[in-house]
């Protein structure tokens, strides 16, 4: 049989793409046009491209997001300047994340001082209005850039964050009800960079080391971006006045919107199906419920710390949001055409590994804010002596997203899931066990060197898992998927962990047994998880032999 032009150049490709130290060779694999091949094309030389062929053909016969293709694959910058710009405004969605989070995290206490909150469910407040927004709205905005184009998606999310970090510098003369609000706002800001960047890093490289490297690389920014928030707010509120780390977050936020618009080429939604409403379209039905459902439930996790259980509208808040959450879960199932999450289309592996991430990322949050006032408070050391403390995770993270990197391809799921949550374990233990007078050089500094690795394997990991099973239309759903689980559960854990505190510290007396209480909560959760990654282990060799 003759041999075609197109089926050469992916046999070649795929044979030369066997060397990841190859990059000229994986270069050629990552730039064969799928969309110009005919659904018979031989792929039997690189099974995965044969899987991204599939996908694709499946869901366009499907008619599930578009009745006809405008274009599925993104061009990524061929020159190596452009392609490190393109790739730097992508990842600054992340980096920024993580910076928003330390921004009130690190300097609490100031902040706290000035409105004269002292509470812990006021304080846990900042830093959780802002992951329950990131968390919640994640999953519309990669509907929404799917459907419209993630380019401007990106770019709209770092205008609006822009807007409403300016307008939370100025919440100093109000009162601390805006500043979460504010909080809360800039987390919408972020929920719509974060999906669309990675869907756009997903449309932009096929399978391979290349694509590999860029998740990793997009993990690694989470620890050196909450170091660098944390101490350049720290500084700024030590030295200065905390609200200038807002507006200067809100300068940086407009500069890379102007930047992503440069430097991100054209991201045309990938289907497009005229034939259906706008309504449809976004699973308008789905989100609304969503959205209030998971606001609602939330609230009453962070608020119960502040008002206590027994006030009447906490707990019906929290029914409210649990029927809530049941009518979208219905939705999702039998009522809409294109789920905001696609539970019909979602493989078990998929669950088993957004059940890690939430339990990892649950106790990931536990250590990370309660380290910080366990230095603060109990060791007496200033913010910006805390953020020195804390920076050697930027280098541990390197490591492990670099790590990441070279190894995804070789070990299956549930072993990176397992290691993961095992490291979010250990430094936990690590850290709720460390006395007081300890020097930092013994425990403290061991559990800042092993947590990244749980955040900086289960993050890339997480997103390129999902992103290879899911077709081009829904790159931006595989990274809301990831994002929600991951800041949700943040922002869940929080408001439990400040309810814990407050029954345990002796009404104040006691900080100690009050931040124990808590880190033994995130030690429970990540435990489980590791559990949880057995069973995946376990679930990946059975489906190996049938």
């Amino acid at each position: 049989m003759q041999t075609t032009s197109s089926e050469k150049a992916i046999k070649m490709s795929s044979l030369s793409g066997t060397d990841p130290g190859a990059g000229i060779n994986i270069e050629k694999q990552e730039t064969t046009d799928l969309e110009s091949l005919s659904p018979g094309t031989d792929f039997q030389g690189n099974p995965e491209l044969q899987q991204e062929r599939t996908r694709d053909d499946d869901h366009r016969g499907g008619g599930s997001i578009g009745a006809h293709v405008t274009q599925s694959w993104v061009e990524h910058p061929k020159n190596r300047l452009h392609e490190f710009g393109f790739v730097a405004v992508l990842v600054s969605s992340q980096f920024m994340t993580q910076a928003g989070l330390a921004q009130t995290i690190a300097p609490l206490q100031i902040i706290g001082d000035s409105f004269g909150s002292t509470s812990p469910g006021q304080l846990s407040w900042f830093p959780a209005a802002y992951s329950l927004t990131v968390g919640t709205f994640i999953l519309p905005a990669g509907r929404l850039g799917d459907l419209y184009g993630h380019k401007k998606l990106f770019v709209a999310g770092f205008f609006w964050w822009g807007l409403w970090s300016l307008i939370a510098g100025f919440s100093v003369y109000s009162g601390p009800i805006l500043l979460y609000f504010c909080r809360a706002m800039q987390g919408i800001g972020s929920a719509f960079c974060l999906p669309n960047a990675i869907a756009i890093i997903g449309r932009s490289y096929r399978p391979g080391v290349r694509k590999q490297m860029m998740f990793s690389v997009f993990g690694a920014t989470a620890p050196s971006g909450f170091v660098v928030g944390a101490a350049f707010s720290s500084l700024l509120a030590e030295f200065v006045w905390w609200p200038w780390a807002f507006w200067i977050n809100a300068i940086v936020c407009v500069m890379l919107a102007v930047l992503g618009i440069f430097l991100i080429p054209a991201t045309p939604p990938p289907f497009l199906d005229e034939t259906e409403t706008t309504w449809d379209r976004t699973d308008a039905l789905g989100g609304l419920t969503g959205v209030c459902g998971l606001v609602l439930f939330n609230f009453a996790w962070n608020q119960a710390p502040v008002v206590g259980w027994q006030n009447p509208y906490t707990y019906v808040l929290l029914i409210v949001g649990l029927i809530t959450l049941g009518i979208f879960g219905y939705i999702e199932l039998k009522v809409t055409k294109f789920p905001l999450v696609p539970f019909r289309d979602m493989a078990l592996d998929s669950g088993f590994v957004l059940a890690c991430v939430a339990l990892g990322w649950s106790g990931f949050s536990v250590w990370t804010y309660y380290f910080w006032q366990f230095l603060q408070k109990l060791r007496h050391l200033s913010p910006l002596h805390a953020s020195a403390q804390f920076s050697p995770v930027i280098i541990s993270g390197l490591i492990a997203a670099a790590t990441t990197g070279f190894i995804i391809h070789r070990v299956p799921g549930s072993v990176l899931m397992g290691i993961s949550l095992l490291a979010f374990t250990v430094g936990l233990i690590l850290l709720t066990t460390a006395p007081v007078a300890q020097t930092y050089w013994a425990q403290t500094f061991v559990s800042l060197l092993i947590m990244p690795w749980g955040m900086d394997m289960s993050f890339p990991a997480a997103n390129l898992l999902l992103s290879n099973k899911m077709p081009r239309d829904q790159q931006g759903v595989s990274a809301s998927l990831v994002n929600t689980i991951i800041n949700y559960s943040i922002s869940v854990a929080l408001g439990v962990a400040a309810t814990i505190e407050e029954h345990v510290n002796d009404g104040g007396a006691d900080l100690l047994a009050g931040y124990q209480g808590a880190w033994y909560l995130g030690i429970g959760v990540s435990a489980f998880g590791i559990l949880v990654a057995v069973a995946y282990a376990f679930s990946e060799r059975r489906a190996a032999k049938n």
